[in-house]
């Protein structure tokens, strides 16, 4: 068994307290003072000195793998699924590097809904300028212009961008499972216009600019004696500033910070901006919603926000593990009546398919997907 440098650095401490809590009463001081000094101690930030360097790959083949013909993420010479814990003991960095091959996916994903289904990447805002934040949906060549029908397909929280239902499916099961594309090609062969929302896309992140602090030794009128006892002063709390920093952030990660889009500040912004200018404008005369987990929550928001015209346009909608609650989004009378008659949400159980599913709240219909509902985001 490997044992970590921050393991042999609390090592000696945690053997003393042992020792002290065996002594009796009197020893009662020292052992809170020991763990008072063990609660000082930020053990993430300590670990984070046993870590190799955050630096992975930024393609599949980099980091070995490739998607099979069955859609299958498998490693190129071993043929074996992917490893989470590639490095024992070390599950920070093994969760760096998952989110990093994730992100990976989640382009690769983006390059097949415009080669394999097609589909046009459309930036919003619409009036956005070259120098604001922007995002972008999806959207087939015939969903604004699609006399009859219009499918709507909107992911869950997290991770998730889209055109996926949920990234860890993708990458330990395969791409039918985790992604959309099943759903627009059925839907494109069927004649339906398409958009893909795209709701967890809600910001950008930069790095936070560096604040540069004015030299004392700018002041021309100070004596040069002053002005070299400032500056040593300085180098020498710079050097400790440095030696902190170095224990504080090892990896030298950037501090980011989060700059949002314009009307797309979340999810529930989001599906209002799509509807207001690409669901409304489109001339199908039915359109249809499908809605996973927190997708559910934005369409019914957008209900509440926009009722007579979603009413007007709204054939049927198809919730899956909808976490909505018509009672905590206060969503009206005339509301919960519409979602019986047109909704319906199919849950995880393990009742047969389609089988009714008792709910406490009273909206649209909840029955069985037979377990083989999406579970992880």
């Amino acid at each position: 068994m490997s044992i970590s440098l921050s393991s042999l650095i609390l090592l000696p401490i945690w053997i003393n307290m042992a020792q002290i809590q065996q002594g009796g009463p009197d020893e009662k001081e020292k052992t809170t003072a020991l763990k008072d000094l063990l609660s000082r101690i930020d053990l993430d930030e300590l670990m984070k000195k046993d870590e190799p360097p955050l630096d992975f790959p930024d393609t599949l083949e980099g980091f070995e793998y490739a998607f099979n013909e069955k859609g299958q993420l498998r490693h190129i010479k071993t043929g074996e699924p992917f490893v989470f814990n590639y490095r024992e003991d070390l599950h920070r960095w093994n969760q760096k590097r998952y989110e990093a091959l994730g992100e990976i996916i989640t382009k690769y994903v983006y390059e097949l809904l415009e080669k394999d289904c097609n589909l046009k990447k459309i930036s919003i805002p619409v009036d956005a300028t070259e120098s604001e934040p922007k995002s972008f949906i999806f959207m087939s060549e015939d969903a604004l212009t699609n006399p009859q029908k219009l499918m709507v397909l909107i992911h869950g929280s997290g991770v998730v961008r889209a055109g996926q239902w949920a990234r860890r499916l993708i990458i330990n099961e395969d791409l039918d499972s985790g992604t959309q594309i099943p759903f627009i090609k059925r839907a494109v062969a069927e004649g339906y216009g398409v958009i893909v929302l795209n709701p967890n896309e809600n910001y950008i992140e930069v790095e936070k600019p560096k604040i540069h602090v004015q030299s004392s030794s700018d002041s021309s009128d100070e004596p040069a004696e002053k002005r070299e006892r400032k500056d040593k002063v300085s180098k020498e709390t710079k050097k400790r500033r440095d030696f902190y920093e170095k224990y504080r952030n090892p990896q030298r990660e950037k501090e980011m910070m989060q700059l949002y889009i314009r009307e797309n500040g979340s999810p529930e912004e989001h599906a209002i901006y799509v509807w207001d200018h690409f669901i409304a404008q489109a001339a199908a005369e039915n359109v249809f919603f499908v809605a996973h987990s927190y997708g559910g929550l934005a369409f019914v928001e957008l209900m509440i926000q926009r009722e007579a015209d979603v009413k007007n346009k709204v054939t049927a909608v198809a919730l899956t593990d909808s976490v909505h609650n018509v009672w905590h989004q206060e969503a009206g009378k005339t509301i919960r009546e519409w979602m019986r008659e047109n909704c319906c949400n199919w849950v995880s159980s393990s009742e047969p398919l389609d089988t009714s599913v008792e709910s406490m709240l009273p909206d649209c219909p909840r029955v069985s997907a037979g377990m083989c509902l999406i579970r992880d985001i």
